[in-house]
């Protein structure tokens, strides 16, 4: 089995354990790449989400190689044979330690910021990571939630070796999608495993705190004109319905639409974090998924730039249909395919779109149409994403609107590399907050 990336093993997780759903359940990722499964399946258990902070002890001769873990509360997990066929010293092991205990307190401060811990005294605990290799930090996480008064422990994750599996005697109950013969990292079980960041995991975190707990109902029958608005809502399309999740934060607010690219979606950690740094700015966002689950099994649907373009303009037509938001300034951030589907919508006339935002986009999958495009728009690009740094080039030559070609330095195409998503988010905060702020405040002068 070979899952697409941390959300997609996190959607297929989540469908087999919807037993649990409307259970007294608290679902606990391990940070950094456990956060994005969990999230996808505390959405669909309806559950809180929380994180258990742990770190694995490396060998010293070879880091990637658990010989144990530690955790919060002072848990700690070692494997013996591991010790003892690599030899490991005792002073090795304490150096070792001190220095993964540092790192674990300083990244639990991070994600304990602000949020206090969800109470597990009585409640199911269900630990969830991106898979395991030895299993040395998901017996510590397990043990931790027995240590906070967990009533029972359930560990699930998408992959690891049966071995691994049963050496794992600290949970109730262990479920595992997959279990290859021949396991060699858990990464090989994914076509995308890409590294979470931190600020990933915070902004997960936030999300999945702010749905769990505002609970409310779709913006289009129950907020008044006047409330802000944080909730899951489904746009219709024709036969089909498409959910999102819109965050408005006050009455004709500048909202942004995310239109996701291939392999991607309105719970992707990526657009998560550039969503929340919108927000903090005082915008409004639309997270949409542009296609159903059936739809998108359907591979040719993906790139089907039309359709997307014009499930796109259905979703900002709703938009504009709602109380809150029916006077507000539009702007579409388009990621990959999505990019080409956002420019395709723009050459529409008399598009509802004030700017555009592609972030390691495909512009160029919208041809001879980007000639018709007159929002104002901000193409992004990694500098180390040399093929698609060209079909921006070639796009921007070829649009007559005005738009400005911003290279991050050192990123590829994911912008996975340290600070890279940063400065991406940030380039497109102001690029919206210049170009959806109200007309007086426009500034003028050439943007290429």
């Amino acid at each position: 089995m070979v899952f697409e990336n941390r959300a997609d093993a996190g959607h297929r997780l989540g469908r087999r354990l919807l037993p649990l759903r409307g259970r007294d359940v608290v679902v606990l990722g391990l940070p950094r790449g456990g956060v994005p499964v969990a999230y996808e399946v505390a959405q669909m258990l309806d559950a809180p989400l929380d994180v258990i902070v742990v770190r694995k002890l490396g060998v010293p001769s070879q880091p990637e190689l658990a010989m144990g873990a530690i955790g919060e509360e002072g848990a700690r997990v070692l494997d013996e044979r591991t010790l003892q066929y690599f030899g490991v010293t005792d002073a090795q092991l304490e150096r070792i330690e001190e220095r993964e205990r540092a790192v674990l307190e300083a990244r639990t401060a991070r994600f304990r910021e602000g949020r206090e811990r969800i109470d597990l005294t009585g409640r199911i605990a269900l630990v969830v990571d991106d898979g395991i290799a030895t299993g040395s930090t998901a017996r510590v996480a397990c043990r931790i939630a027995r240590q906070l008064g967990a009533g029972r422990v359930v560990l699930a994750v998408p992959v690891a070796p049966e071995e691994a599996l049963g050496r794992v005697t600290e949970a109730d109950e262990v479920i595992c999608l997959a279990t290859p013969p021949y396991f060699a990292a858990v990464g090989h079980h994914y076509r995308d495993f890409s590294a979470t960041e931190d600020d990933e995991v915070v902004a997960l975190l936030d999300a999945a705190r702010r749905r769990h707990e505002a609970q409310l109902p779709p913006a289009r029958s129950a907020a008044a004109p006047g409330d802000p608005v944080d909730a899951d809502v489904r746009i219709p399309a024709g036969s089909t319905r498409l959910e999102a999740h819109l965050h408005l934060p006050a009455p004709g607010a500048g909202v942004v639409v995310f239109a996701h690219g291939s392999g991607s979606g309105r719970h992707s950690p990526r657009n998560q974090y550039v969503a929340s740094v919108l927000q903090r700015a005082g915008l409004g966002t639309l997270l949409l998924d542009l296609l159903s689950d059936e739809e998108e099994a359907e591979r040719a649907n993906v790139f089907d730039i039309e359709l997307l373009a014009r499930r796109l303009l259905l979703a900002t037509a709703w938009l504009r249909e709602q109380p809150g938001s029916a006077a507000s300034p539009v702007g579409w951030f388009g990621a990959s395919t999505g990019a080409g589907a956002a420019l395709w919508a723009a050459a529409e006339p008399g598009a509802p779109v004030t700017a555009v935002v592609s972030r390691g986009g495909r512009p160029d999958l919208a041809g001879e149409r980007l000639r018709l495009v007159q929002a104002p728009t901000l193409l992004i690009v990694g500098s180390r994403d040399v093929e698609v740094l060209g079909l921006n080039r070639w796009a921007q030559e070829s649009m007559q609107c005005p738009t400005r070609l911003a290279v991050v330095e050192g990123a590829g195409h994911l912008f996975e590399e340290p600070g890279t998503l940063d400065e991406a988010a940030g380039l497109a905060r102001d690029w919206f907050l210049r170009h959806l702020a109200p007309a007086r405040e426009h500034t003028g002068g050439d943007l290429r």
